[in-house]
């Protein structure tokens, strides 16, 4: 079993010892979503960041641990296609932990970020323990019934995914390989869009992915208009790898999906790379998670409303909706195959 199967198992208990019509969705998507009052609904999701698992202390430092901790689920809210506004943490930290900076720094990328998207921190915990352990929890705002699900994709929706894939991938390997972010790059912000003609030099493509592992953009503006404008059917975010988080929603929404190879929006700087760092692009963005990107479907309908950037991050079109039988496919030129599912899993054999 693993943690997709013991969720699914876990789901059905706790469906049958629902108390609250206030639910509208629970266990199964990116976060819970509860009815309140007047015309909103209230998104809550939570992630938890476990050193030695998620992060590495030695090559991780804490502002950009914080930023990352924040980025996480704020982009579960995003994936709702909601406004994230208030936040929770808890974490426990060793002693030796306590004793240092480490709490300042991590804060300081964490309020960083929160202010960037107007977030509020309004509680959390702290305890001591034998290790980094990380609890993030945010809350967002979203009108009455706009929620966007991954239960909700139909045949015949076109498949979108924001900004590139495969970086953040990279940037764990070439951590692995022994990289690491420098100091004048920690301070800075990888936000998806690619380098300027200035910054082509391998060095400046290593940091730039780095930054894509350690420092996630979640795709905050995009999932609010998604959401407000209820241009998607359904969305999840970029998480465990493609490969996976597609298979996710299309076993929610009971469908199939066909995605096309070429039209995958493969990281420039991976590419860059790609012979003399022995990374594999298309590998990478297939089954490489943590890119936070949004992965959504749309309507035919939908399509000509629909932005091409938001936020100076785009989209690209790499698939579509296709009925249930049909499983997930790959295609490539002429070729056709089942793209498997080889994302992240925590328990998996």
């Amino acid at each position: 079993m693993n943690e997709f199967d013991f969720i699914r198992q876990l789901r059905e208990q706790a469906r049958a010892r629902n108390f609250s019509s206030r639910l509208i969705t629970g266990i199964g998507d990116d976060a819970a979503v509860v009815r309140e009052s007047g015309n909103r609904d209230l998104v809550i999701s939570t992630d938890l960041l476990i050193e030695e698992i998620d992060f590495h202390r030695e090559t991780t430092p804490a502002h950009l641990l914080g930023h990352r901790a924040l980025a996480v689920s704020l982009s579960d809210i995003a994936a709702m296609g909601a406004r994230p506004l208030w936040a929770l943490i808890s974490f426990g930290l060793p002693g030796s932990t306590w004793d240092s900076d480490f709490k300042e720094q991590f804060f300081a990328g964490y309020l960083a970020l929160a202010d960037r998207y107007g977030v509020t921190l309004a509680g959390g915990d702290i305890s001591k323990s034998q290790q980094i352990v990380i609890d993030s929890i945010v809350a967002g705002e979203v009108k009455t019934g706009r929620a966007v699900l991954r239960s909700t994709a139909q045949p015949g929706d076109q498949i979108f995914v924001t900004g590139s894939l495969g970086g953040a991938a990279a940037g764990l390997k070439l951590i692995e390989l022994g990289a690491r972010v420098g100091a004048d790059s920690s301070r800075q912000e990888a936000d998806g869009r690619g380098q300027s003609d200035d910054e082509t030099s391998d060095d400046h493509a290593i940091q730039f992915l780095l930054l894509r592992q350690l420092a996630p953009q979640p795709r905050v503006g995009w999932g609010m208009v998604l959401g407000e404008e209820q241009l998607a059917t359904s969305m999840i975010d970029i998480s465990d790898g493609l490969s996976s988080d597609l298979r996710h929603l299309c076993a929610e929404s009971n469908v199939g999906a066909t995605i096309d190879a070429s039209s995958l929006p493969l990281d420039e700087n991976v590419k860059q790379l790609c012979g003399r760092r022995a990374l594999d692009p298309l590998a990478l963005a297939l089954h490489g998670g943590e890119d936070f990107e949004l992965l959504f479907t749309v309507s035919p309908e939908r399509l000509s409303p629909l932005p091409q950037r938001v936020d100076g991050v785009g989209i690209s079109q790499i698939g579509e909706v296709t009925e249930q039988g049909g499983g997930v496919r790959l295609r490539e030129k002429n070729r056709e195959w089942n793209l498997e599912a080889k994302g992240f899993t925590h328990f998996g054999k």
